[in-house]
């Protein structure tokens, strides 16, 4: 079983979940277009790194998403990004060989999550960011970062089990 990012839910308004995410460790590549990153970052954690050991995998995978909408929120990088495991800190997560790949450390965030299964495609995707800007908009909920994808399962995975959200940041939600 694939460790996954913790997080406290806050509240669930319609479809969608407030969640607030603890600091994070994340090893993120930036300037790749779709998936492209992912071989940099499993390579990575397969062992690519100053210990030369393999990191778990974890869920989710991150990218980055640029979508059509009217609200102040702009996707200034294209990037992907893993979720290290929670028993690394940043003195004892292993470095990356690559220098494309960056360690960051994210701090706490609160986001707003649509959750939907099935493939992914840009479509699908847009699809249901509009249905959660709808409900964010309709709450009167402040947008305060950009749009994310976020991905459970392996692209091997039928299309009826895999878990995907798309989240935006947002101001403290009570």
């Amino acid at each position: 079983m694939v460790e996954k990012a913790p997080y406290n839910m806050v509240k669930k308004v319609g479809d969608i979940e407030i969640r607030k995410y603890p600091p994070t460790l994340l090893a993120v590549v930036k300037g790749y277009e779709g998936d492209s990153g992912f071989n940099l970052l499993f390579n990575y954690i397969s062992g690519n790194n100053s210990s030369q050991k393999k990191i778990p995998m974890t869920a989710p995978v991150v990218t980055s998403e640029k979508i059509p909408m009217t609200a102040p929120v702009i996707t200034k990088d294209k990037y992907m990004a893993f979720v290290l495991p929670y028993t690394y800190n940043q003195e004892t997560v292993p470095m990356p060989e690559n220098n494309e790949v960056k360690i960051q450390k994210q701090q706490e965030k609160t986001y707003a999550v649509f959750r939907f299964s099935g493939k992914t495609n840009e479509k699908r995707v847009q699809k249901y960011f509009q249905k959660l800007l709808n409900i964010v908009k309709d709450n009167n909920i402040t947008i305060k970062g950009s749009p994310i994808l976020m991905r459970y399962n392996s692209p091997f995975a039928p299309g009826f089990i895999r878990r995907n959200e798309v989240a935006v940041e947002i101001e403290n939600f009570l």
